[in-house]
């Protein structure tokens, strides 16, 4: 859950902070001590206003200040590290005019919550980014609400800038959902059916959406890479499988059949009774979830790989490739591949 902080400090503040919290209980505010009104709706804080300024953008993930920009600048500013890492700062000033996205707009989501306390308090959202005045594309963006990860994130800023230089920018998408953007796409970008036209000298950048390797250095050069969440890996296993062994076999496959490790949803496997540490710390490892399914369940999955050894010892004829199945509810595309007696592996892309 995010964490948001409202720092007030004056009486016209302390108003604002608690309309605020009228649409948005969960804000946590700070007002100074001095202004204590004997209300539990807020923490009255002692120390300096800067001191606690420094606290809260360390420990939260949005912190809005109502007072001057100016004096929000000189709290944060040696506290700054970069865009993926700050929080949101937006700054409200004393009358609820305006509500200022002023730090960490896009990745912090400074922007969209500017735009939410505008809303809430009739004020006149003040938004910077060349992306949002421009209304194209915001290359940090894309697919974020399906949980897309960006591989190369040294890629963005100056994609982002022939974004809205309004260079040529083709897109190449292979994988994940469609809905990203709002049609119809800037003039700007074109949609391209293949990695190879990504490379054509008409284009100065490209967004690249798939769940494969990339490996044409041309491409990976001028292209941002995003990773959606599409691929669901099956694991057969013992209760003594480590997650040294699962890793080096889920790398082996992925390495084998081009596919991407940040495209991985979840991992899926079978009930044994009790949690297999070894997949628990594998999923850690990676910050999955495991969706675990009963024997009964695997058993009535049709797969084209059944094993009767499995079948004798599990009461289902498959794990790796019936898991995978069932969690994706979609395509096999990488085989049971067995590894050693106590591990197989196999993929499937999810329906879309």
């Amino acid at each position: 859950m995010t964490r948001t902080a409202v720092v007030a400090i004056t009486k016209h503040g302390i108003e604002i902070a608690r309309r605020i919290k009228e649409k948005m209980p969960e804000v946590e505010i700070y007002v100074p001590a001095k202004h204590n009104d004997g209300g539990n709706d807020i923490s009255w804080f002692s120390d300096q206003s800067t001191q606690l300024v420094s606290t809260l953008f360390k420990t939260h993930d949005a912190l809005v200040c109502i007072f001057s920009l100016g004096a929000v600048i000189r709290m944060v500013a040696p506290h700054l590290v970069d865009k993926k890492s700050d929080p949101a700062v937006v700054v409200i000033d004393d009358r609820a005019n305006h509500v200022i996205s002023a730090l960490s707009g896009h990745l912090g989501g400074a922007n969209a919550l500017s735009r939410l306390l505008a809303s809430i308090l009739g004020a006149r959202p003040v938004i910077t980014t060349a992306a949002d005045v421009n209304e194209t594309i915001a290359v940090d963006l894309v697919g974020r609400e399906h949980g897309w990860t960006v591989e190369n994130f040294e890629n963005v800023t100056k994609t982002s800038a022939f974004m809205v230089n309004e260079e040529k920018v083709a897109v190449f998408q292979d994988a994940g959902e469609k809905e990203w953007w709002h049609a119809p796409l800037p003039k700007n970008v074109t949609i391209v059916s293949s990695l190879e036209e990504v490379k054509s000298p008409d284009f100065k950048a490209g967004l690249v959406i798939t769940d494969r390797a990339v490996t044409d250095t041309a491409v990976i050069s001028k292209s941002v890479i995003y990773r959606p969440k599409t691929l669901v890996v099956g694991v057969g296993l013992h209760f003594d499988t480590n997650s040294v062994t699962i890793e080096s076999g889920v790398v082996k496959v992925f390495e084998d059949n081009g596919l991407a490790l940040a495209s991985i949803r979840n991992v899926a496997s079978v009930n044994r009774g009790a949690r297999v540490k070894g997949l628990d710390e594998f999923a850690q490892n990676h910050k999955l979830l495991v969706e675990i399914f009963e024997k009964a369940e695997l058993a009535k999955v049709e797969v084209p790989n059944p094993s009767e050894a499995v079948q004798k010892f599990e009461g289902t004829a498959s794990v790796s490739e019936a898991a995978s199945l069932l969690s994706s509810k979609g395509e096999l595309i990488v085989q049971k591949v067995k590894f050693t007696p106590n591990l197989t592996v196999a993929v499937c892309r999810v329906k879309r």
